[in-house]
């Protein structure tokens, strides 16, 4: 069986009062045009996988890079899916390294883990002093809609801010403790963590205002008993949640990534028009 090997470096730089991202790729990656619906200052992309899935072998390799005073924002027009692998590891790993004065949003739709995968997914963020960042991770297990559930496999998620915070977790399908027990996923086959971090300590009260900002929210949201925000860390502030299908933890990452990003960059919620398509 052939396999996909595929490299995306993705770098964003200040140009007079422009963000403009540049990048080589190798194998089936892309990153579509450059759009500004929110002005120079910020620029969206799209991230491209043709396709759309990684079976035993494959690895997605992505690079990405924000130099001082840019502001990238990256998403996905669909799902991320590791299909069942007959053997060998799927593999999509993210570094991206974010300079001083520098914003990064990456912002991919959900990743949906297949009955019978083996797959690795591993996001690793470096963010010097000054920096800043916004990102998401949802992952589905099964196609519960479709009556296909997870059952068998293993899902390895990986997710770091070298020297500041680490989640790493194995999802085996047979682990019937760790999927359906309330210790667990207690049964909801999708999870979702968005994350707001800063290369430096933030203020005390600004980590209260997110916080608070995530937790009214809440309030009012179908997720509130599997939903929570904390700060792990001084230079973190994560939203945890759990739903049985992707579009509740979608629709409320969506709802405080916005609210964030007026309360602490005093942006508006511009989506990206992908999301709208």
């Amino acid at each position: 069986m052939k396999t996909w090997h595929a490299q995306l470096q993705l770098d964003y730089t200040r140009e007079a009062e422009r963000s403009v991202a540049r990048y080589l790729h190798k194998g089936p990656l892309r990153i579509l045009q450059s759009l500004y619906p929110e002005g120079d200052a910020i620029c969206h992309n799209v991230l491209v996988h043709p396709p759309s899935g990684l079976v035993g072998g494959d690895t997605l390799d992505i690079q990405v890079s924000v130099g001082s005073g840019a502001h990238g924002l990256v998403t996905t027009p669909g799902a991320t899916r590791f299909y069942r692998s007959e053997a060998g590891l799927a593999t999509q790993q993210v570094h991206a390294r974010v300079e001083a004065g520098a914003r990064l949003e990456w912002l991919p739709l959900e990743a949906l883990a297949y009955n019978g995968c083996n797959a690795l997914n591993r996001a690793v963020f470096d963010l010097a002093p000054g920096a800043e960042m916004m990102a998401w991770d949802i992952t589905a297990f099964g196609l519960p809609a479709a009556d296909l559930p997870y059952e068998q496999g293993t899902f390895r998620q990986h997710l770091e801010i070298p020297g500041v915070w680490l989640e790493r977790g194995t999802i085996a399908a047979e682990d019937t403790r760790l999927m359906n027990s309330p210790l667990g996923l207690a049964g909801q086959r999708c999870m979702g963590t968005l994350v707001f971090a800063a290369g430096s300590a933030m203020a005390d009260e600004r980590i209260e205002r997110a916080l608070a900002c995530a937790r009214d929210l809440l309030e009012s949201s179908p997720l509130r008993l599997s939903a929570g925000a904390t700060s792990p860390h001084p230079q973190v502030v994560v939203l945890r949640a759990l739903s049985p299908l992707t579009e509740p933890t979608l629709h409320l990452l969506r709802q405080i990534w916005g609210a964030w990003r007026q309360e602490l960059w005093r942006l508006t919620s511009t989506q990206p028009r992908i999301w709208h398509v």
